[in-house]
């Protein structure tokens, strides 16, 4: 796993602007602590940075083959899982190997197949190639959208990175953010190839993007199919148990320590109990690890979401598996640290306002990287077999909307609330939402003679696996990789995304439960409490000192007459909330206050131009 970045620029000598290139590299560091490097040459520079997963001595890049008629040089970011099969395939087509890495397949597999080479990769990757026998830059995406590439076109070339930072490098690149990038920073529709930066755009998943001196063209070369699923429901069982147990073995393989993560709930159960015994096989015990808050267990409060703490599930899953199990306790003086926040704001690059939601997971990724380099995730399942309580929630399954944001409850909040009436009314989120729905659900492709009810769940299905995965896999990547820790995620295997997309709802959810199928594949392989319990979510901090201290320092921002952040916020707002009992603080008020607390550290990090008119 690491972070690329580069420019094309056809009427320019970009020999001569070496410290650029450099300086953009730099920006992901943290994405590649072990290595990095440029290759750099009169209309394309590219560069590297590593953290090195698979052979380490001889995967270094930029990496170049001679070819009559011009060098090919590739930056490669994530990981191939199908290399092995794939350099076999190039030996038996006469291509020779200087290393083990799978940097190198996706090389020479380039060399073989052209812009084709997508096809037979699996995997999650970002990768850029300049064919100097035609001077043009391929750039290609994964299916799912696990690893991130933004592009920024400039007039005679191109600016590209793994984030948003190493474009915004390049003097070429404005920080300018308007109307139509807040648009999405307030709406959570996950427009496709939005970026919060004006003039960058984001390659979409399954895209090949190809820079010539005519400009930039896209190819999509693969999107979600769809076709009439013949299997009964046991033949159905076994092929999802079939294909998760093929994968969790391709995603197992590291030349460095791995680890899962482990919450007890079935996803990541799965993901540890499959793993396992791949971690035997080379005479280890799987690593895992949780996330937890200081006197959580023993103060936890029942709400709608949550049942029940996460740790005594935990620790049966670990028992029954047979784990090494570390448990990162957090508190909330830790939560709230504002250099925590500004490490969190660096990573995305935006000021999202999730607060201790991704606060604890950066600190859970750091303490991880202390012991491991690669960690597996059940990411992804709850999109994929429908997880989520708005699926089986009628109201918010069949509104005309995204589901996730018809969901009411005590944790859900108005984006919009905390804003400035006159930007409100400028941005108009609900006509916003409702051009993107209507857009995401005109795509949607149905089978002839489907039912009112399979068409709504496909609809519904397709939503999750286009849209909303796609925020969580960004999300995911970005708060891992400023740890230097790279996140698999088995679940988004584009074989199993197929299968299970195509699967009729009422074998999706037989028993009228959320994830019906997943349960009944991995049944056998972990504590029933697990494969029943119910839904629960990702945890967050019940304890009252974290909003008290959310509220003192949203006090200091609010005492700065001149903070940029009141060109967006409305002061009155902020004021009355700081004016609650943080111990009976709603939940969506703070998250509002978290909101603000990161645009003001955002505008501090990145100086945005704001154009609202």
């Amino acid at each position: 796993m690491c972070g690329i970045t580069g420019w094309v620029a056809y009427d320019s000598d970009l020999t001569q602007h070496q410290q650029t290139i450099d300086a953009m590299t730099a920006t992901m560091a943290e994405r590649g602590p072990d290595d990095g490097g440029t290759w750099v040459r009169r209309h394309a520079a590219l560069g590297h940075r590593r953290l090195a997963v698979i052979d380490p001595p001889g995967g270094a890049q930029p990496m170049t083959a001679a070819e009559p008629g011009g060098d090919v040089a590739l930056v490669y970011s994530g990981e191939t899982y199908n290399f092995t099969e794939l350099r076999n395939e190039l030996r038996g087509r006469g291509h020779r190997f200087r290393t083990a890495s799978d940097t190198e397949v996706v090389l020479r597999a380039y060399l073989e197949w052209g812009e084709g080479v997508a096809e037979h990769l699996n995997g999650m990757y970002a990768f850029a190639v300049w064919d100097g026998r035609e001077d043009k830059l391929v750039l290609v995406r994964d299916r799912m959208g696990v690893k991130p590439l933004y592009v920024h076109p400039t007039p005679d070339g191109v600016l590209f990175g793994s984030e948003p930072k190493a474009i915004l490098a390049n003097p070429l690149a404005r920080r300018v953010v308007d109307l139509e990038c807040l648009h999405e920073l307030i709406g959570f529709t996950k427009a496709p190839g939005w970026s919060l930066w004006k003039g960058m755009t984001e390659v979409e998943p399954g895209t090949v993007a190809t820079v010539t001196r005519g400009g930039i063209k896209h190819r999509t070369y693969w999107s979600l199919p769809t076709w009439e699923h013949t299997d009964d429901a046991p033949t159905t069982v076994a092929r999802v148990r079939e294909l998760l147990d093929d994968t969790l073995r391709r995603q197992s393989v590291s030349d460095v320590p791995l680890c899962a993560l482990l919450s007890g709930g079935l996803d990541s159960s799965t993901v540890t109990a499959l793993s396992a015994p791949h971690a035997r096989e080379r005479g280890e015990r799987l690593r895992t690890f949780s996330v937890d808050f200081a006197g959580l267990e023993e103060n936890f409060r029942p709400d709608e979401m949550r049942d029940t703490p996460d740790s005594p599930f935990i620790r049966e899953v670990a028992a029954h598996v047979g784990t090494d199990h570390r448990d990162v306790v957090l508190d909330s003086a830790r939560l709230v640290d504002p250099a925590v926040r500004r490490a969190v704001l660096l990573s995305r690059d935006m000021p999202i306002g999730l607060g201790d939601i991704d606060s604890s997971m950066y600190l859970l990724f750091r303490a991880i990287r202390e012991r491991s380099t690669v960690t597996l995730s059940g990411e992804f399942a709850d999109e994929l077999f429908g997880g989520y309580i708005w699926f089986h929630h009628p109201a918010a399954r069949d509104a005309d909307t995204f589901p996730w944001l018809a969901f009411q409850n005590a944790h859900t909040t108005d984006r919009t609330a905390l804003l400035h009436p006159e930007v409100r009314r400028r941005l108009d989120i609900p006509g916003y939402i409702a051009d993107q729905y209507a857009d995401a659900v005109a795509g949607v492709e149905h089978l002839d003679g489907a039912s009112a009810q399979e068409r709504r769940m496909r609809t519904v299905c397709n939503l999750h696996l286009t849209r909303l995965v796609r925020a969580l896999l960004d999300r995911k990547d970005r708060l891992s990789m400023a740890a230097g820790l790279e996140v698999r995620v088995p679940f988004a295997d584009h074989r199993l995304v197929e299968y299970v997309y195509n699967v009729p709802w009422r074998l999706k959810s037989s028993d009228g439960r959320e994830k019906s199928l997943l349960r009944e594949a991995v049944r056998s392989a972990l504590p029933s409490s697990v494969v029943d319990r119910a839904k629960s979510p990702y945890p967050t901090t019940q304890d009252p000192l974290y909003a008290k201290a959310l509220q003192a320092q949203a006090r200091e921002v609010l005492a700065d007459t001149g903070d940029p952040v009141f060109e967006l916020v409305d002061r009155a707002w902020l004021s009355d909330v700081l004016e609650q009992d943080p111990a009976a603080l709603p939940s969506d008020r703070r998250l509002g206050i978290e909101r603000v607390l990161d645009l003001h550290h955002w505008f501090d990090i990145y100086r945005p131009e704001l154009q609202l008119g």
